[in-house]
């Protein structure tokens, strides 16, 4: 986030993070003065570090503070839980602090390290959800030490994540896979810029402007990048919108990563890990499908190599990723409402984005070839209920100033996601919050004749041509082979016909 040129500082957390960051704003003399650390520690309150006072407790001293305009407090206490947090922030408003910046969480801190560049505005997401579990990660990205790591989708939520954190990993090259110039662009910048800041270890990075859906073009860049280790998160994502648009969302989800398994195959990948959704579990929507099938790609693709580790992991929503509802519920309560939510009972599960990385990242480490892994996601949230917590945030009262308005479920979309089958059965590892996933039975879904039928609709073939880009008959194969899709009301309307969808 930018950094602002500030009067005074206040640094919440007199421990290890706090000092570091004192001693950086310190050392580079444009960012203000730290006049104070507030704590709650007894040992410290009371005392000077680095000529800095204490003060403390945080809930008594804090009202007592005579702010000058721009003061700003920077929350310095990596270990916090969310509830604490939440308490913490109230204390914060209410004694007049404008600009409250936070620090990352502690799965993004490494051995107790931080950076005036990582601390951020802080966010409603940084008060929701519980609190992450603290991966240690220089210990768990060990195992990818020196090797080369390529990144699917690295412009994405869950990708330019996987990337931050790997700047810790040591790995020897970084490669930045995906479709977008600007999001490649921007997060290949923002992780030099990290680099030059001290943050991780050195990593040569490597931008690649790329489609999955170019067999040709993916088998080349493998054979030339001599890359270790795959983390695929690329995919089209938005239900409803990939409801409008099914083709698109089976060309590049389904048969992208049928490109990329038998790529990294042929190039003798040495460990491929597969991002997938609670949505993929008897899916209703055309995302859920593809999702369904990519996991049954990555599962045969396991069974018949002795050079690679094919693994998959699935979870639920991620809190704030771009395109979710936390994004959207924001732009509307800044504007003054009304909330729109599709119903009062809907929920999801959600973790924050940097934990579900580091899980990811851990279980990428500690997987196994041909194993399905689910993070744990704790007890799924109201959607209501987030809401309601988010215009909390903003110092406003739901209903009273902001109105929430239901609009009813869009295609696609369900109440309630599932995070197994019936037929599975998730069992406790050795590793918090990771399960592995077992089946009870085979599945009896030929997913390579289905791709076959559907492979005129999505690549142009002569022979064909009165298939090509079908949108209703790609959904009616769908329909044909997945019974939980079967049972989901066709659609009443569609807005491109049978062109482009």
């Amino acid at each position: 986030m930018p950094i602002f040129k500030s009067g005074r500082l206040y640094i919440i957390g007199a421990g290890f993070a706090g000092l570091t960051l004192a001693n950086e704003i310190k050392s580079k003399g444009i960012f203000g003065e730290v006049v104070a650390f507030l704590d709650d520690d007894p040992d410290k309150i009371g005392r000077r570090m680095d000529n800095i006072p204490v003060l403390g407790p945080i809930r008594d001293v804090a009202r007592l503070l005579r702010l000058h305009t721009g003061d700003e407090a920077i929350i310095a206490i990596p270990s916090a839980g969310r509830e604490y947090l939440e308490g913490l922030y109230k204390i914060l408003k209410t004694a007049g602090f404008e600009r409250i910046r936070i620090l990352p969480g502690i799965s993004q801190i490494i051995d107790g390290e931080a950076h005036l560049i990582q601390t951020r505005s802080i966010d409603p997401q940084d008060l929701l959800g519980r609190t992450p579990v603290a991966v240690n990660l220089r210990q768990s990205l060990n195992y990818l030490r020196g090797k080369r790591v390529i990144v699917t989708g690295a412009g994405g939520s869950i990708g330019s994540e996987i990337s931050r954190q790997l700047l810790s990993a040591g790995v020897s090259r970084l490669y930045l896979f995906g479709h977008g110039e600007n999001s490649i662009y921007q997060i290949d910048k923002e992780l030099k810029i990290l680099q030059e800041e001290g943050v991780g270890e050195k990593t040569v990075l490597v931008p690649i402007i790329g489609d999955l859906k170019d067999r040709d073009y993916m088998d080349w860049i493998l054979a030339h990048i001599n890359a270790d280790v795959i983390f695929h998160t690329a995919a089209y994502k938005h239900v409803p919108m990939m409801e409008e648009n099914p083709v698109a969302a089976i060309e590049n989800n389904l048969f992208g990563t049928g490109n990329l398994i038998a790529t990294a195959k042929a190039h003798r990948i040495k460990r491929f890990v597969h991002i997938t959704t609670d949505k993929a579990v008897e899916p209703v929507s055309v995302y859920g499908v593809s999702k369904f099938l990519c996991e049954g790609l990555v599962l045969e693709a396991a069974k018949d190599t002795d050079a690679s580790s094919f693994m998959v992991v699935r979870f639920g929503n991620v809190l704030g990723s771009r395109g979710s509802i936390m994004p959207l519920l924001q732009k509307q309560i800044e504007k003054g409402g009304p909330v729109t939510l599709t119903h009062p009972e809907m929920r999801r599960w959600f973790m924050t984005i940097p934990e579900a990385c580091s899980l990811v990242l851990k279980a990428g480490g500690v997987g196994e070839n041909g194993n399905l892994y689910l993070l744990d996601m704790g007890e799924p949230v109201k959607i209501r209920d987030l809401a309601e917590q988010m215009i909390r945030f903003y110092g406003l009262e739901p209903e009273e100033d902001i109105k929430i308005e239901y609009i009813g479920l869009r295609p696609g979309e369900r109440l309630h996601e599932k995070l197994v089958w019936d037929s599975e059965v998730p069992s406790t590892t050795d590793f918090d919050r990771i399960l592995k996933v077992d089946r009870n039975e085979p599945s009896r879904i030929n997913i390579k004749a289905i791709m076959e039928k559907l492979r005129p609709i999505c690549r142009y073939d002569p022979l064909h041509s009165e298939k090509y880009r079908d949108g209703d008959l790609l959904k009616s194969i769908l329909r044909e082979h997945i019974q939980s899709y079967a049972t989901t009301a066709p659609d009443q309307t569609t807005t491109l016909g049978r062109i482009g969808r």
